[in-house]
């Protein structure tokens, strides 16, 4: 088995991982390590939860130990979806440049442009980006990308599903032709393998899962949920989503807990807090700073239940997490592989739940048809919300019996009068009080408004 002592990195870098508690790299590490450090072009192909980061952190790290930035020239560059992935890849790059004298910079939203052009001016050797806000420096001049030797791009996959693939196409124009790139995704798409035919050179390509697979340490369930009524059907799931919980006990010491859009994070956590549960949401509308505190507290072992968007399926690396739920099932298989390698990482084992409903079994199919596997049925642990039992129809009562028909001399005389007209027919021979005819309009109305024309025009 390949060890790291092996892999011809940095001794201050192999320093580093030893500190770190690692002896042996992961496969898509043993893969994408060597050809990096002989300055291939790499393109990288695993499951989310693999090792990914350390595959580009590592090398990069051992080819920049010599030479200097300059001001407003960063050496390398690393582009991320979002911005805990980014910061995710910048803690990386502190662990394992401990001993060495590497600067870095991490340009993401939320946080203040003066800040960031203060790092770059001084020079930086690793910047860490989303493509967004790196843009966003380069058009205001703060920044040059003529000096970039490395360029990694991270979860190309969700860079798509983002919209960021324009983006992604203008900064490669914008570095050297003969930078080194690192790329690296967890599904190969069209659009994706079109890029890497564009802008990587005779790559060497590691793929060290099947496209888009679950980890097999992950233990997968799915529970069919349908409401009661269309009105009841979101709070009955919420209900459904706790008695999961409940019926997990000891065994949930953490969880994710993922939602299709932002306002269901928000109505889910809120939901879980006001029944007792310690819970907390991260979407992408929410402050940056607020999104740090309920991050590092999930880390920290200080909140329980994380609610989130899809914002953070990946990019968030907490190795210990128990459980994941979904409580929306993705509209993109893919995303659901993401998901759940939330848990079941570095080697733990996981179990993630998904609640479907019945307009969902169509993308539920999809993912099944992509990981290759039917995910088990489940019992619906909450009582509550199932389904009522029909109540039994109220006894009709007894139609009466048909009285006889009384006879025209039986009738009392107020009953004797001649029947009226249903449709009013009798109302066209009506006249008013000067026996002129009426035409119809009604006899609420002056009656010198229903006399017909030429009876007015005769008076």
């Amino acid at each position: 088995m390949t060890k790291f002592s092996e892999l011809n990195l940095n001794p201050k870098v192999l320093k580093a991982i030893e500190e770190a508690g690692y002896e042996t790299p992961t496969p898509i590490q043993a893969g994408a390590i060597p050809p990096a450090l002989e300055g291939r072009d790499v393109l990288g192909i695993a499951q989310t939860g693999t090792g990914k980061t350390a595959s580009f952190t590592l090398p990069m790290i051992t080819l920049l130990a010599r030479g200097r930035a300059r001001a407003r020239m960063p050496r390398s560059l690393v582009l991320c979806p979002t911005r805990e992935l980014a910061a995710q890849v910048a803690e990386n790059f502190d662990t394992y440049t401990k001993h060495l004298k590497l600067t870095k910079a991490l340009l993401i939203g939320g946080v203040s442009f003066k800040e960031q052009d203060a790092l770059i001016d001084r020079g930086v050797d690793v910047l860490i980006a989303t493509p967004g806000r790196l843009l966003d420096h380069f058009e205001r001049g703060k920044l040059l990308l003529t000096g970039v030797q490395i360029m990694v791009v991270d979860e190309a996959d969700r860079m798509l599903d983002m919209g960021f693939i324009p983006d992604i196409e203008r900064i490669f124009s914008l570095t050297p032709f003969t930078r080194q790139t690192l790329f690296f995704s967890a599904t190969m798409a069209p659009e994706i393998e079109r890029i890497t035919n564009t802008f990587l050179s005779a790559p060497a390509r590691i793929e060290v899962a099947r496209q888009a697979t679950a980890s097999e340490t992950i233990e997968q369930g799915v529970v069919l949920f349908k409401g009661s009524r269309r009105d009841r059907e979101a709070s009955e799931k919420r209900a459904v989503l706790r008695a999961l919980i409940d019926a997990e006990g000891e065994k949930c010491t953490n969880a994710i807990i993922f939602c299709n859009r932002k306002t269901d994070v928000d109505i889910v956590a809120k939901s879980l807090q006001k029944y007792g549960y310690d819970a907390a949401p991260i979407h992408g509308d929410l402050d940056q700073s607020q999104r740090t505190r309920t991050l590092d507290g999930f880390r920290e072992g200080k909140l329980r239940l994380l609610v989130a968007s899809d914002v953070a399926a990946r990019g968030l690396d907490v190795p210990s997490v128990s459980h994941v739920f979904n409580f929306d099932v993705p509209g993109h298989p893919e995303d659901y592989v993401h998901r759940i390698g939330r848990t079941g990482r570095a080697g733990r084992d996981g179990k993630a739940i998904t609640l479907c409903i019945p307009r969902d079994e169509k993308a539920l199919d999809a993912i099944e048809k992509l990981i290759q596997k039917e995910i088990p049925r489940l019992e619906n642990p909450a009582k509550t919300a199932e389904k009522p039992e029909a109540k039994p129809r109220r006894e009709e009562k007894p139609v009466k019996a048909d009285k006889p028909r009384r006879s025209e001399a039986d009738k009392p005389e107020a009953d004797k009068r001649e029947p009226r007209s249903r449709k009013g027919d009798d109302r066209r021979d009506r006249k008013d009080d000067r026996g002129a005819k009426v035409v119809g309009m009604g006899d609420h109305l002056p009656s010198f408004i229903a006399l017909s024309f030429e009876e007015r025009r005769a008076s």
